[in-house]
């Protein structure tokens, strides 16, 4: 799916692909674009073509066909040092040889910044990441969260439009790296800096981010706020690959307007959404989120669809309960409950009734 060019745009993908050998495309036709100010995370599997991407608008790598624009002019040919971009790495790529402050002046001595200019800039960008003591210090002093403080407030330092991270927190413990998720996040939007941000990670794309390209294949499979793609994934590979998420595969036996019904592999019949199919007879996956799924027989809804299910195992995990069940030949049906006094609690062996309303769960491609 293809974004449309808007005159607004900052930064433009226009048909560009990508390919090492001549033959194999890694990056398929991409058209995409950004405003200015926006935070747009690429988010996909190993090999998806998300970090080629960013390489090719980095300029450390060239496009094989197609046009990349930055403020409405073309960079295919203008070297990286030249397009005014910050970068921040997984792996810092601090000079370890210079000191934090060294380090920060180096992008500042290369655009012949005089030094009283430099020493400014160098203080606001430590100030920022908070990291303002540290300046005498070298890289190896420095835990690996403070190093990826120093990479983030070189990559501001010399005030660029655009910065580009790939995999910036990928080093980082869990709770070092949800901490820095809000800092990045609250920084960018405070500079109202544009922000291309590369990750595997689906709960950083959905936590960071205006909107999120999810690629696959080098393609982008959907581009929506985070919020969309969880509630309303396009396709099968969106709907597995953001968040967790039920399936159950049968054929489209009814479509009428928003509904469609769907006779599952075991011969139950389930309304669904059409989201992905178009016609009777048609093979589909119908999706459905743990959370949307209720095993508390007197909070369904009215017009909620009931299906006979058995508890395989049951999770407790402190603010949720999460709960397996073979449901329509499904041994991996999972529903999350919130823990709360009127929660469910089953054993397994259980034999129990489940249900959703029709709207939540979405028949999509095979």
């Amino acid at each position: 799916m293809a974004d449309t060019k808007t005159t607004d745009a900052f930064v433009v993908f226009d048909r560009v692909q990508k390919s090492y050998d001549g033959e194999t495309l890694v990056v398929k036709d991409l058209n995409l674009s950004m405003p200015k100010g926006e935070f747009l995370t690429m988010l996909g599997p190993s090999g998806s073509g998300k970090t080629t991407c960013l390489m090719m608008l980095a300029g450390f790598e060239t496009a094989t066909h197609g046009e990349i624009l930055l403020d409405g002019r073309p960079i295919n040919n203008i070297p990286p040092h030249k397009r005014g971009i910050g970068m921040v790495f997984q792996n810092y790529a601090l000079f370890p040889h210079m000191s934090v402050a060294e380090n920060l002046s180096f992008p500042l001595e290369v655009r012949g910044m005089d030094k009283t200019v430099r020493e400014a800039k160098i203080t606001r960008a430590l100030d920022m990441v908070q990291m303002g003591q540290f300046a005498n210090r070298r890289p190896a002093q420095l835990s690996g969260g403070q190093q990826q403080r120093i990479a983030l407030a070189r990559a501001l330092v010399f005030e660029p439009e655009l910065v580009l991270m790939d995999e910036p927190l990928g080093a980082l413990d869990k709770q070092l790296r949800e901490h820095m998720q809000f800092e990045i996040t609250r920084l960018a939007h405070d500079l109202g800096i544009t922000v291309v941000y590369v990750t595997h990670d689906q709960t950083e794309a959905l936590t960071m981010s205006d909107r999120v390209a999810v690629f696959n294949d080098g393609r982008i499979q959907q581009l929506a706020p985070p919020a969309s793609l969880y509630e309303a994934p396009q396709n099968s590979f969106v709907a597995q690959f953001i968040g967790e998420n039920n399936t159950m595969e049968g054929i489209v036996t009814e479509i009428s307007g928003d509904k469609c019904v769907v006779k599952l592999d075991d011969g139950e019949l389930i309304d669904a959404k059409p989201v992905n199919v178009s016609k009777v007879g048609e093979r589909t996956r119908v999706s459905i989120r743990p959370e949307r799924v209720e095993m508390n027989k007197s909070r369904l809804q009215p017009g909620a669809h009931t299906l006979k299910a058995t508890v395989r195992e049951f999770i407790y995990m402190g603010d949720i309960f999460r709960t397996r069940l073979s449901v329509a030949g499904n041994d991996n049906f999972i529903i999350k409950t919130r823990n709360a006094p009127d929660a469910v609690r089953l054993e397994p062996g259980a034999e129990i009734e489940i249900g959703w309303l029709p709207q939540d769960c979405r028949a999509l491609d095979a």
